[in-house]
């Protein structure tokens, strides 16, 4: 039997063969539907972690259990659970355990463009890279054997195209792995330094190994068709090369990208012509021929940055382009990402536009407060930064500039890095003030519970996490739960932490608009008589708002029913009482 999957979705899919009992992630663009489809199947507990650290440390614990285990994250997540992936790799696993991580060449979703083939590299530690659903599902699975069989956790490498795309996977039944003996060994699991020089030495030995498995295995296929042009390329990148050039090229497709084969790429460049390496992101095929003497044709060629398609692969090789239709008509307007209509941040940062102050921002819906007319967000690193950052700030820049600055953060994301920059802020007497944009979901991934809503990845009732309760606990005496809708109070409480001389904690709380169980107003409209066509209506940025020209030349300002939610943001700005509700007597 065969369906039509999604790349997460097989890897997922391969899971379940492979009788993984344990799943623990967290959300991350485009890695989170691998843990979303593992909850049908009720053979595999799964959960949401508070990060990906937690998440991987999960996975590892469950492993040296005796459990078959995984864990799902995107790039810069396995930058947060690189500490414990560095030393997993050194203890060896006792159940196999897997680690799939998706990177986002183009940046469709991310905050940078990085290669997870570095850490790999870095942490000696295996990693395979499929090119479509099918493989996804296959190596899934063949890398539990692996694992278990030359003692390693593994990688899989996915990317935005891989994750996201679909092809048929043939299904397979479960094969249920009975939970492997637990014996206690300190010199194995233990990782001091006694104990890690002699598994440094084993990790060699086993990288070794897993190379001559790379030249011999299968994982890595030669196809040979038109040996004048040679392509060495993984995963989307030999999907784009095998559909621009078809027969016109022969192939080395490697499943395997660390430890990479020697031999087999010797042997292949021998037998064809000139040598092309085609690789996202980074040159790490490409520097690996050149350091053992193999010539070949990269970056020379090939960007560094972004996203590959077919079309990049055959302009670069035959300088052909492929007929395309122009149209004539009117060129299509852009359309920027932008805070949905009814978004309560959008209540937050409207409010406190009026005050000029340095937001520190962070990842998450948010974010897109940095963009006009809103224009509130400084500066964003990373999950978490905002909050150590505004420290580190207000520091260096001294108390006159805490009484003008903030940094907002989401509740998930507060839970994943945040709290820990909180108690920096109480422990070293900082005087800053942080916002928790505590919407009840997390949202940019697409709808995950968190422990601070408390729900399971199942929606399953469970605690959550108080978060006034616990800012009281790490040493903030002032907090304070605001309605980002109430701009007034918003501003007043805001006001007066910027003025107090102690960290503050402000939570500005609200669900988010697109969730099944928020109840929301009848839709606003514009008064024609009464709007003057002042524009500050659009000020709040809302996607719902639009300003036309009437039959007699003059602009008024538009409300789309369809999208409005009835926030009353907009009729709170107008300064003429031309927004109101539909509702007869403005009743809500």
């Amino acid at each position: 039997m065969k369906a039509l999957m999604l790349g997460n979705e097989a890897v997922a899919r391969g899971l379940y063969e492979a009788g993984v009992t344990f799943v623990s992630s967290y959300p991350g663009t485009p890695s989170t539907e691998i843990t979303e489809s593992v909850t049908q199947y009720e053979e595999i507990y799964s959960e949401w972690a508070p990060n990906e650290k937690v998440a991987f440390e999960a996975s590892f614990g469950a492993c040296i259990g005796g459990a078959r285990s995984f864990s799902a994250m995107k790039h810069v997540g396995l930058n947060v659970a690189a500490d414990p992936l560095y030393t997993a790799s050194y203890i060896g696993v006792n159940g196999g355990m897997v680690c799939a991580v998706a990177d986002d060449p183009g940046m469709h979703s991310s905050q940078n463009e990085q290669d997870s083939r570095h850490h790999a590299i870095a942490s000696k530690t295996p990693m395979l890279e499929p090119c479509d659903s099918a493989e996804c599902r296959d190596f899934t699975k063949l890398a539990y054997e692996l694992s278990e069989q030359f003692d390693t956790p593994f990688l899989i490498r996915l990317s935005t195209r891989i994750s996201h795309s679909r092809s048929l996977v043939e299904l397979h039944d479960r094969e249920e792995r009975p939970l492997r003996e637990y014996q206690k060994d300190v010199m194995k699991n233990v990782m001091m330094p006694a104990m890690a020089r002699p598994a440094h030495d084993r990790v060699e030995k086993r990288m070794d190994a897993l190379r001559q498995y790379a030249e011999t295995s299968g994982i890595n296929t030669v196809e040979y068709n038109d040996r004048r042009i040679g392509i060495i390329a993984a995963g989307t990148s030999y999907t784009y090369a095998r559909e621009a050039l078809g027969e016109r090229a022969s192939y080395l497709k490697l499943g395997m990208v660390n430890p990479l084969p020697i031999q087999m790429i010797i042997e292949f460049a021998r037998n064809v012509g000139q040598v092309y390496v085609i690789e996202e992101l980074d040159d790490i095929i490409e520097t690996h021929c050149r350091k053992h003497g193999i010539p070949v044709i990269g970056k020379l060629l090939f960007p560094t940055c972004g996203e590959f398609s077919q079309k990049t692969v055959r302009e670069a090789l035959l300088g052909e382009e492929l007929p395309t239709q122009s149209f004539t008509a009117a060129p299509i307007p852009p359309r920027p990402p932008v805070l949905c209509a009814g978004c309560p941040h959008r209540g937050l940062f409207y409010a406190l536009k009026k005050y000029k102050l340095y937001v520190s921002g962070d990842i998450g819906c948010y974010t897109l407060g940095a963009s006009a007319p809103l224009s509130m967000i400084d500066a964003c690193v990373c999950m978490g930064a905002s909050i150590s950052g505004l420290h580190g700030f207000n520091t260096a820049r001294g108390p006159e500039q805490a009484k003008k600055s903030v940094a907002v953060i989401g509740d998930s994301t507060f839970i994943h890095s945040g709290i820990t920059g909180l108690i920096d802020i109480a422990y070293n007497k900082g005087i800053s003030t942080v916002i928790v944009l505590d919407n009840s979901i997390t949202g940019m991934t697409g709808h995950q519970n968190n422990p601070a809503n408390g729900l399971t990845i199942k929606g399953d009732p469970t605690v959550a996490v108080n978060l006034e309760a616990l800012a009281h606990a790490v040493g903030i005496n002032r907090v304070a739960v605001v309605d980002p809708f109430d701009l007034d109070q918003v501003r007043r409480v805001v006001s007066e932490e910027l003025e107090t001389a102690e960290p503050s904690l402000v939570i500005a709380r609200r669900p988010c608009a697109l969730l099944k169980k928020v109840k929301h107003n009848p839709p606003l409209a514009v008064d024609t008589d009464k709007c003057t066509g002042c524009k500050a209506c659009l000020q709040a940025g809302c996607p719902a708002l639009a300003v036309h020209t009437d039959g007699k030349g003059k602009n008024k300002a538009a409300i789309d029913p369809i999208q409005c939610v009835g926030c009353d943001i907009c009729a709170k700005i107008c300064r003429f009482g031309a927004i109101a509700s539909t509702v007869k007597g403005g009743d809500r």
